[in-house]
């Protein structure tokens, strides 16, 4: 039955578009997805989006919307950034058999009326090297994931959105919100929210506590980065630790359901020992391309929220309260959430019912609370 589900609606999915309208935003395929939450309708979804050369690249997400008559006037948008899946092809969110369990921020969204767009970025379930931490390019993926999600009748998209994300996401979010005016000024945000968000990208990977973590995420960093630009790795590790590197970026996704492999955990405690005295914040060319991609506080629009826990070993706490202080000399307005005894992964789980709530007055138009006195 499971199957005859399946191609029935498969029968009834989007078509692929021609190949010459490659535009950026434009909907390649959405084919409805079978074994969804309660109430909620999705897609798996392809769509062009643009590198920072400008060259056509092709990219994968998924939409979901309330599993319900299309209303008379187009729902208002969350574009969903996801936290650190890992860098190889094989490691995006939309092929993850527990994709809803996993992300939290989109089945409560779409039980509050939204549509959700959930990118998930370039080279994820993609044959490309996945920028990782890279704004621009992260940026453009969301926001032509936004625009591409209009297309699907049965979402009934409109062109008011807000961006929400949770670790990598939070980054992507803060990145979304820097770029969307210039690069998509059709399209209009409400407001971003991040969730221990990554910021100063150097002082993001000195000033986590586990060193663990630290190393497998510096790991992804550098596998991306060295590929992508073509930058050696001598000035920070030998030809053998490289391969170490290369090896735990390529093989290994983040997952909190099963413990790593022996040969995974080794590998991490190769690249903390070798890295332990090592600063890409003071290493070029890694220094100019971690800064690049830091998020500027002054660049950065408003409203934002920003949602941090205490028991974060991951995203230093303080890195983040020096982001959002440093938001605050511009006088953009920052609704900021602490979340005592909160870890890094239940970052966005424990911020959903204020961060859902901030967004829905962006919407409303209510005037933006603004926490820069306290923090």
């Amino acid at each position: 039955m499971r199957r005859l589900l399946a191609a029935l609606l498969t029968a009834f999915s989007i078509p692929a578009c021609p190949a010459a309208a490659q535009q950026a935003g434009s909907l390649i395929t959405a084919e409805p997805m079978v074994d969804t939450p309660p109430g909620v309708q999705a897609w798996r979804v392809q769509y062009w989006t643009t590198n920072a050369k400008n060259e056509p690249l092709r990219v994968t997400g998924i939409v979901a919307a309330p599993r319900e008559a299309v209303p008379p006037r187009p729902r208002r948008v969350i574009a969903w950034t996801h936290g650190a899946w890992g860098v190889a092809e094989k490691c995006a969110p939309s092929l993850s058999s527990n994709f809803f369990g996993a992300s939290a921020g989109v089945e409560p969204s779409v039980r509050a009326g939204y549509v959700v767009v959930a990118p998930d970025y370039i080279g994820l379930n993609s044959p490309m090297m996945h920028p990782f931490l890279i704004g621009d390019e992260t940026s453009r993926a969301v926001l032509d994931g936004v625009r591409a999600a209009r297309a699907i009748p049965g979402a009934a998209a409109g062109t008011s959105f807000a961006v929400w994300g949770e670790s990598q996401g939070g980054h992507a979010a803060l990145w979304t919100a820097t770029n969307a005016r210039r690069y998509a000024s059709e399209l209009t945000l409400v407001g971003a929210a991040a969730a221990a968000p990554p910021t100063d990208l150097a002082a993001n990977l000195r000033e986590g506590s586990d060193k663990n973590a630290r190393a497998l995420l510096l790991s992804f960093a550098l596998h991306s980065w060295s590929t992508l630009y073509g930058y050696s790795m001598d000035g920070i590790v030998n030809k053998s630790n490289a391969g170490i590197i290369h090896r735990l970026a390529e093989n290994n996704c983040v997952s909190f359901e099963r413990k790593p492999k022996l040969g995974t955990i080794l590998g991490i405690l190769t690249v903390a020992r070798v890295t332990k005295k090592k600063d890409i914040g003071a290493i070029e060319p890694w220094k100019s391309l971690a800064s690049a991609n830091s998020v500027d506080p002054a660049r950065v629009p408003g409203p934002l929220l920003i949602a941090q826990g205490d028991k974060d070993v991951i995203v230093a706490p303080a890195v983040t309260r020096r982001f959002a202080q440093a938001v605050c000399r511009n006088r953009t307005k920052v609704r900021y959430v602490e979340m005592p005894g909160t870890e890094h992964g239940a970052s966005a789980k424990d911020s959903v019912a204020e961060t859902l709530a901030w967004i829905g007055a962006r919407f409303d138009g209510q005037p933006p609370p603004d926490d820069c006195r306290r923090i």
